[in-house]
């Protein structure tokens, strides 16, 4: 198990006001109860979803195994009419299947053109757009995308982090969610934006024995909930029934913060990205000196930016 588990607040009849004024700034995870998110909670059953969607063809992953990790892609992409996939997400056992008759099926919407449009529920599946109300946490001026997700029961996604804040709405099922803040990043055994660390409820400590440092924070999210999750936030989503979820991502920082041709909203910022190819490049330049010079040049360099760079605020 990780270190210290912590819960995360939840709270009802959250208002905007409320939200931008207090809670928004506080930049924690946060479950908000009892939002108007239009009929979509009660609407959104196997059967109406099958009808409604109809047979557009969705990109899915199809897994042989619950925990799904994206380092080693353990997955396969495969194409389905979104009539079968909802259909095939909420059966435990299938008669038709890619890999195994208990594979796993997992939807991220897309844009029309992934390469050139951004994920909107709206534009994708327009069907279903007047049963769902997005809350209006933020300005309309920021918002990015709202991404249609559909998962089979068990189906665990890796532990991530996205560089833009965000709200999932649980809209059917439920889901357990493991949060970390970002200040622990250091024990999260990193590739990229995502974790090494598979099984987080029993993870090999002899393999990650800094993860047991890691502060945890966790929730239960049933039809109807809400979870804030803050641009940098780490986190890991059970699935524990069939389940349809939408996330909202939204632009925290100004638009010339990010990358113009990122439509999955997951790139880091243009600054950071040049920070690390510019630490590229130090290293480099670092590895033409013996290794114990490069050592405490080194030592050196990360003492320097932790004394300019990293925050002075405690949590």
């Amino acid at each position: 198990m990780a270190g210290r588990h912590l819960p995360v607040t939840r709270l009802e009849g959250v208002s905007r006001e409320q939200f931008m004024q207090h809670l928004y700034p506080q930049r924690k995870p946060l479950v908000l109860e009892g939002i108007d998110l239009g009929p979509c909670t009660s609407k959104w059953t196997v059967d109406y979803l099958s009808q409604v969607g109809g047979k557009k063809e969705v990109k899915i992953h199809v897994a042989a195994v619950a925990q799904m990790d994206f380092i080693s892609k353990n997955f396969v992409y495969r194409t389905l009419p979104f009539d079968q996939l909802v259909q095939r997400a909420a059966e435990e056992k299938h008669k038709e299947f890619f890999v195994s008759e208990d594979e796993k099926y997992y939807l991220r919407s897309l844009g029309e053109d992934p390469r050139k449009d951004v994920a909107d529920i709206r534009k994708q599946f327009p069907l279903l757009k007047g049963d769902i109300k997005f809350p209006e946490f933020f300005k309309e001026e920021q918002f990015f995308s709202s991404v249609f997700r559909i998962s089979s029961p068990g189906l665990q996604l890796w532990t991530h982090y996205d560089v833009m804040d965000n709200l999932l709405i649980q809209v059917t099922g439920k889901k357990r969610v493991v949060l970390f803040s970002p200040r622990d990043a250091q024990y999260l055994y990193l590739k990229g934006t995502k974790s090494e660390v598979l099984n987080i409820d029993n993870p090999d400590l002899a393999k990650y024995p800094l993860f047991s440092k890691a502060r945890r924070y966790e929730c239960s999210l049933e039809a109807g909930d809400v979870l804030f999750i803050p641009a940098l936030w780490f986190h890991n989503v059970i699935s524990e029934e069939f389940g349809v979820g939408v996330n909202i991502f939204w632009k925290h920082l100004p638009s010339e913060c990010y990358d113009k041709t990122d439509t999955y909203g997951n790139k880091d910022p243009t600054a950071a990205s040049r920070a690390a190819q510019i630490l590229d490049r130090a290293l480099k330049t670092l590895a033409e000196l013996p290794e114990e010079y490069r050592d405490f040049y080194a030592r050196r360099m990360v003492l320097h930016i932790e004394d300019k760079a990293y925050s002075k605020n405690s949590e």
